[in-house]
């Protein structure tokens, strides 16, 4: 079976690359030429942790492949996933494939839409005299773990009427199904909402985790601890119920708007979701209050930023509360040095040469009043702190992802501020 990707974006590229790692002849296509030609190349345009090396494989063995003929790829593929970044035009898109396919086509649509795209695209193809199944199949992927969260899914979302799409697409995923991993088969809207859902109510924990850490501050309670005995409630479950700096991502924002909205135009108030997207966006001022009672006042003080990145393992600053931070640091006057491992071409698009970019971590360090854990890359936990503090113009660790070592930190003298640590 010839299986087609539509996307050269974030969720194209993961998405072709991972089917054909299950073995399935896979054509990814997009106008882009040069993109198509860097992409056949082993080039991703993104820092994405296994990926370019996935691509590599699959295209030396032939089962990966890029084009820029949008007729042809309609004409040979089966099943098509259609798996843009954005939904601009993908109405639009997906009649022009239906019209060019030598045979009714399946088309998946992996790409983020609203409540109700799916059923307008499906009577759109209709009206228009050509024959499509069209089925919402929402992906969750986090960046940094695209490869494995597509490897190991919580579950399989299919929107679709069709029991012949469901058992073709339970064919190409036979390696998940047989693993045990569950498949749900619902409607359009269902499926749709499903995606803007799980984003809500991730929010939803993260922000709760965070009061709760403000609170633990106060009482001298730790809210690392508090979170694992949390976790370990099977009601509640650990994942995403770690204090921080709050949530961000490529995806989050969109998703959550588009929610909201589509309780506005519905007449329905969706409290919690207000509340805890409230939450979210105060976090940045609270790290920034924490920075700014220890040194007085960041007014012409020099900080560092240790991450700038949106998560580890990944180059994309979008939602990053690091990000968010040093903009609010700017704004109030202080002078910010800066170190991501992958991330800084992409932060120096969206601040404008206002900060001064560092080589490693302790040229970040150098000479700064407070230096801000703002991503939690794994290599910064065995950074060499006892250098680093000779290179500090003050011993003070703000930790925003709470990822190192508390009291060995305060045992070899520095002042050490983490999120719900009293």
């Amino acid at each position: 079976m010839q299986i087609g990707v539509y996307g050269a974006g974030y969720l194209g590229t993961v998405v072709s690359a991972c089917l054909a790692d299950f073995g399935t002849p896979v054509l990814c296509c997009h106008p882009d030429s040069s993109r198509m030609v860097e992409m056949a190349q082993g080039t991703v345009p993104f820092h994405e942790k296994n990926l370019a090396e996935v691509i590599k494989r699959n295209v030396r063995c032939g089962r990966l492949a890029y084009s820029t003929d949008v007729e042809s790829f309609a004409r040979k593929a089966q099943v098509i996933f259609l798996a843009e970044d954005a939904p601009h035009n993908l109405s639009d898109l997906a009649l022009r494939i239906a019209r060019a396919a030598s045979k009714p086509s399946i088309l998946s649509i992996v790409t983020p839409v609203g409540v109700g795209a799916a059923s307008a695209i499906e009577r759109r193809i209709k009206e228009a005299g050509c024959r499509a199944t069209i089925v919402s199949q929402p992906m969750f992927f986090t960046p940094g773990c695209a490869v494995e969260d597509f490897n190991w899914p919580d579950r399989i979302i299919l929107g679709t009427s069709s029991n012949e799409a469901v058992l073709v697409l339970k064919q190409i995923f036979h390696s998940l199904v047989m693993r045990g991993v569950p498949v749900i088969v619902t409607n359009h809207e269902t499926a749709e909402l499903v995606r803007e859902a799980a984003t809500a109510f991730v929010a939803t924990k993260i922000s709760f985790i965070n009061e709760v850490a403000s609170l633990c501050e106060l009482v001298k309670a730790d809210a690392v601890s508090l979170s694992l005995a949390l976790g370990l409630d099977k009601r509640i479950a650990p994942r995403c119920l770690q204090p921080g700096a709050g949530m961000g991502g490529l995806f989050a924002e969109s998703d959550m708007d588009s929610l909201a909205e589509l309780a506005r135009q519905n007449g329905v108030s969706l409290k919690v979701l207000s509340a805890a997207r409230e939450v979210n966006h105060c976090l940045t001022d609270q790290v920034l209050d924490k920075i700014a009672h220890c040194v007085q006042s960041v007014q012409n003080k020099d900080v560092g930023i240790l991450g700038l990145a949106f998560k580890p393992h990944t180059n994309s600053v979008a939602g990053s509360s690091s990000m968010r931070l040093v903009k609010s640091l700017l704004a109030k006057g202080a002078r910010v040095r800066a170190y991501d491992p992958v991330a800084i071409p992409d932060a120096r698009m969206e601040l404008n040469g206002t900060v001064h970019y560092c080589e490693s971590p302790y040229a970040a360090a150098e000479g700064v009043d407070a230096l801000v854990v703002g991503t939690g890359w794994p290599e910064f936990r065995g950074l060499d702190f006892g250098r680093i503090k000779h290179t500090l113009r003050r011993p003070l660790i703000v930790d925003t992802k709470n990822l190192l070592d508390s009291v060995r930190l305060r045992a070899m003298g520095f002042e050490y501020v983490g999120v719900g640590r009293g």
